[in-house]
């Protein structure tokens, strides 16, 4: 349903948000993987690369709200502090063994043009799992000092990432520092992990909050996030750093706090869309956000993988929105598949032919 209450569980505004994700980045996966060089540099390619820079700070954003949720749950439960711990380690091996999973199902349909150090590549997948590890301890805090702690570590995490940047990281197998160290190629927790423990502060702060009070606190997550847009922007142009050397497109703070403010923003639409715009029923952006993980591992195989090798690089924008609109049609075909695959299969069992046994009587 396309509301802003309760479903099996679920809340619909985050399932939407992270549904809207999910489509910018098949549509930015689409574009990168199939334009031709020729048309790289025009607006439209470069609009949708910017676009689909969001959907990894949403997903991990939302992350740290549910990661909030299960800590909250469990100390509402009565667990003591170890065994909300555990319960949030729990997430973090899950996110591990799929991440893992991934890449080596990646490996092993790319072979033999695949290598094996493609399997220790650092996807989003992998830096979901090593931030909740690492912000797994704030499960022993109560809600009021976990939600000071994740706005705190989220802060840190951006402001140390250039510091990151320039230390010497040569001793450290580039297997591992690719985890730590900021990098173009890879999901490293400097500066990514800022936003599930900000996602973590803001997830504490919804399961505090009443149902009559999310109304208020959406309008305020809509101000700080026009803030904070507008505070780092200004921040950003500066003259002067705090830096000796910082990318603004890799390491900064700034360019965090700025994507934060978008997600706030988007948080608080997706809410008045969903409790207030959108008509009772189902919703299609909703449903890719129930299946996001399904639709991220498949795409990607479809995309970047040898399914669709014939685009590669040689598409015009044009032709590019057409394969995009096929593309998120056929993960919606998909998606749909997953959550109703049982009546899907009653229902082709319903067209098969049906034999039955001619019956017998007792006097035969």
């Amino acid at each position: 349903m396309a509301t802003g209450k309760k479903t099996t569980n679920r809340l619909a505004y985050l399932d939407w948000l992270r549904g809207l994700a999910a489509i910018m980045m098949i549509n930015g996966h689409v574009f990168h993987s199939f334009t031709h060089s020729d048309y790289r540099q025009g607006s439209l390619y470069v609009l949708t690369q910017f676009v689909g820079g969001m959907p990894p700070a949403v997903f991990l954003f939302l992350l740290g709200v549910t990661l909030a949720f299960l800590m909250e749950s469990r100390l509402r439960q009565g667990l003591d502090a170890p065994q909300r711990v555990k319960a949030a380690m729990k997430r973090a091996g899950f996110l591990f063994g799929v991440a893992f999973a991934f890449r080596f199902q990646l490996w092993l349909v790319g072979l033999p043009q695949t290598h094996w150090t493609d399997l220790f590549r650092v996807d989003i997948l992998n830096a979901m799992g090593l931030a909740v590890l690492c912000l797994s301890p704030l499960a022993a805090l109560g809600s009021e000092a976990r939600i000071r702690a994740g706005l705190l570590i989220g802060l840190a995490v951006a402001f140390l990432s250039p510091v990151v940047s320039w230390l010497d990281w040569s001793w450290l197998p580039k297997p591992l520092a690719t985890y730590f160290v900021p990098s173009t190629e890879a999901f490293a927790f400097f500066p990514w992990a800022a936003f599930v423990a900000f996602g973590l502060s803001a997830g504490s702060i919804l399961r505090m909050a009443q149902q009559e009070q999310i109304d208020r606190l959406m309008l305020w997550a809509a101000l700080s996030g026009l803030a904070l847009i507008l505070g780092a922007r200004y921040l950003s142009e500066l003259p002067f750093s705090l830096y000796l050397a910082s990318d603004f497109w890799l390491n900064a703070p700034w360019l965090i706090l700025i994507k934060l403010g978008v997600i706030l923003l988007a948080l608080s639409a997706a809410y008045l869309w969903t409790q207030y715009g959108a008509s009772p029923g189902w919703s299609w952006v909703q449903q890719f956000g129930v299946t996001s993980l399904l639709v991220y591992w498949v795409h990607t195989e479809l995309i970047y993988g040898r399914w669709l090798y014939f685009w590669k690089e040689s598409l015009s924008p044009v032709q590019c929105v057409v394969v995009s609109v096929f593309v998120i049609l056929l993960m919606l075909g998909l998606s749909l598949l997953k959550t109703h695959w049982r009546r899907v299969a009653e229902a082709a069992a319903s067209l098969l032919p049906r034999y039955y046994l001619p019956s017998q009587s007792s006097g035969d």
